[in-house]
């Protein structure tokens, strides 16, 4: 059996139809692993699979036997190791490896028990077929006398020969995988995926046309356009009309009512609250609040119950991003780490030219996320990293969120008013590993999962920012400081289940899109004015211009996106896969990025509508993507700013 297995082996069009069909088994079992809604893998599907591996691969048919059967074997290694890892990161992020996120590799590995946590013991059977053709592979490889078939004693064939017969094999593949892959491709981008390539709003809806192998070879073009200097300059039509459209905005985006500049100099104070989800606020477990002190505070401040957090794969970085910049996260990986120096008109800067002190506070490496260069360009006067802090009482990732807030509110006695401080913190991070001396919630059918985690953290998250608030009171900064809490991002728990059994009734599409997508915002003003639930679609791009209109600065001089929370205009809010909100309809699209395949729901009666009542608001979203995308990459507002000094 195993002489008959190396004579198999050692002939090459049976060796190549073997890795062929145990690659295509790993992708299906891959695809099928994703379990993504509305896609598929269709006949076309399996064409383009086969295709892409014969392109990965036809240059072994140029090797002599040993070098042929070891380099389908890496190759099996290597493809092994790039399926495998999209998975989990799929599961975490919902979106798989590209280039840009390889280059934050660092933000990758640290998420240490997260990944372990996304690991399941049924994924053995991606790595099961190497028990058997690795020691088989090193066997043919390394034995002292290689087993070939015997040619007969009359064989003619010269070396010459053997390498003409190599290089027609390995080229007819190549040509035969060109052909399956890009055929397929082109078509569907001519017809059914038009647009796709050019908005790439969402990479899983790019794997559905190009498949797993043929999105990482787009993925690589397309960073080699933006960073090898293959990319061609924006054309300048497209400038204007993004400089246009910025001119517009800035020339209506300041609201003159009751409540612009109504608390200027007052000093800003805004927390990122890990993983804080809007679900959670306002309900119970046993009987038991699991925000008792974000609901008591609720009651004397703005609370945005319709808020989205409009992160991509940024994720942290994202919101950070986002919220400060009131721009739009980019399509791969995160501004942080791919654009830090451009240009951008952030909160930190604004305000430290109308005089605030503008200091940041996150325990953490400072290095994570590129933070250390990308608060320097967002002129931020200080950075509060890891070193600043006492490591004392330690909570998964750095100390716990209440020394933190406490450790903060300390270093805040010696900041010059007014000033601008910005929080983050670290203990509600996937995978909630709360000590067990600090879960006093009883999470009854929820105990010893993840959700009932995540319960957990969020409820000591709470308790520490009820003790943030005491302590901004007991240090007289209450009543002279806007107080912001938000989240940043989902908990990465994508189980309907636990939503269901939690909340206490079935869950439909649009409520699990809403779930996912919504966090709390609260904003306290230092007299408790304008308190109030705002039921109004709302997103993390309005937040520094609500700031601003909330401090009497007018937005006129900078390039913003969004709109003051505080103005009546009626707002559009863009999240990164194409899905938005207004304040009459929700659109989820499908993964296989035509617009009549999603689904518009109306929010009034909460179920689907006429797919023409999303029409406008999706041909805005992909308008405001890729102005977003454009100003980041192209660094636009450099040039707009250069042009406006050039023109005074």
């Amino acid at each position: 059996m195993r002489e008959r297995l190396r004579r198999m082996f050692q002939n090459r069009y049976a060796s190549y139809t073997i890795f062929i069909i145990i690659m295509l088994i790993k992708l299906l079992l891959f695809h099928y692993s994703l379990d993504v809604k509305s896609i598929d893998m269709n006949p076309v599907d399996y064409i383009i699979a086969i295709g892409s591996l014969l392109l990965v691969s036809f240059w072994t048919f140029w090797l002599p036997p040993r070098g042929r059967i070891a380099s389908l074997m890496l190759i099996n290694l290597v493809l092994t190791g790039l399926i495998y890892s999209d998975l989990v990161f799929y599961r975490y992020f919902e979106d798989f490896i590209t280039v840009p996120i390889l280059m934050q590799a660092g933000q990758v590995s640290s998420l240490g028990e997260s990944i372990r946590s996304l690991i399941h013991w049924q994924d053995l059977f991606f790595f099961i077929d190497w028990v058997v053709l690795v020691p088989l592979t090193v066997s043919l490889v390394f034995r002292k006398r290689y087993l070939s078939y015997k040619k007969p004693a009359t064989s003619t064939r010269s070396p010459r020969n053997i390498l003409v017969r190599r290089f027609i094999a390995g080229t007819l593949t190549l040509l035969l995988g060109c052909i399956l892959t890009f055929a397929p491709i082109k078509i569907a981008s001519k017809t059914w995926a038009v647009g796709l390539f050019d908005s790439n709003w969402w990479n899983v809806t790019i794997y559905n046309v190009t498949g797993l192998i043929g999105f990482h070879g787009y993925d690589i073009y397309r960073y080699a356009k933006d960073n090898l200097g293959l990319e061609p300059a924006l054309a300048q039509e497209e400038v204007n009309r993004i400089q246009k459209w910025f001119d517009e905005k800035r020339s209506n985006q300041t609201v003159l009512n009751d409540t612009f500049g109504k608390y200027k100099d007052s000093n800003v104070i805004m927390i990122q609250v890990e993983a804080f989800m809007n679900f959670v606020v306002n309900q119970k477990i046993n009987g038991q609040e699991i925000t008792p002190n974000f609901n008591k505070l609720m009651k004397e401040s703005m609370y945005f119950s319709n808020f989205y957090h409009q992160t991509a794969l940024g994720r942290t970085s994202d919101a950070d991003f986002v919220t400060q910049s009131s721009l739009l996260p980019l399509p791969m990986g995160s501004v942080f780490t791919r654009f830090a120096s451009h240009d951008y008109d952030t909160i930190p800067s604004i305000l430290t030219e109308h005089g605030y002190t503008a200091n940041v506070y996150h325990s953490y490496d400072s290095s994570f996320w590129n933070r250390n260069n990308v608060y320097r360009e967002m002129n931020y006067n200080r950075y509060y990293s890891k070193k600043d802090f006492v490591q004392d009482e330690m909570i998964g990732w750095s100390i716990s969120d209440t020394s933190f807030f406490k450790q903060s509110l300390n270093m805040m006695k010696d900041v010059p008013e007014p000033f601008y401080s910005f929080l983050i913190t670290l203990s509600s991070h996937h995978p909630y590993g709360i000590p067990k001396d600090k879960q006093v919630l009883d999470t009854g059918q929820f105990q010893g999962t993840i959700f009932g985690n995540y319960l957990q953290a969020m409820h000591y998250a709470d308790e520490s920012l009820g003790q943030f608030v005491e302590q901004m009171k007991s240090q007289g900064l209450w009543d002279n400081s806007i107080l912001i809490i938000y989240g940043d991002h989902d908990n990465s728990i994508k189980d309907q289940t636990f939503y269901e059994q939690f909340l206490g009734r079935q869950m439909t599409e649009l409520d699990m899109k809403q779930i996912m997508n919504q966090v709390p915002l609260l904003i306290h003003l230092p007299d408790g004015g304008s308190a109030g639930v705002y039921s109004e679609a709302a997103g993390m791009m309005n937040t520094a211009p609500t700031i601003y209109h909330l401090l009497g600065i007018s937005s006129e001089p900078y390039y913003l996106m969004g709109d003051s929370l505080l103005s009546d205009k009626e707002r559009l809010i863009p999240l990164r896969s194409g899905a938005f909100s207004d304040h009459e309809v929700f659109y989820i699209p499908a993964e296989t990025g035509g617009f009549e395949d999603g689904t518009c729901y109306s929010l009034s009666t909460r179920n689907p509508t006429d797919i023409n009542a999303c029409k406008q608001g999706y041909e805005d979203t992909k308008d405001l993507l890729k102005i977003s995308d454009e100003t980041i990459t192209y660094n636009l507002l450099q040039q707009f700013k250069a042009t406006t000094a050039n023109t005074k």
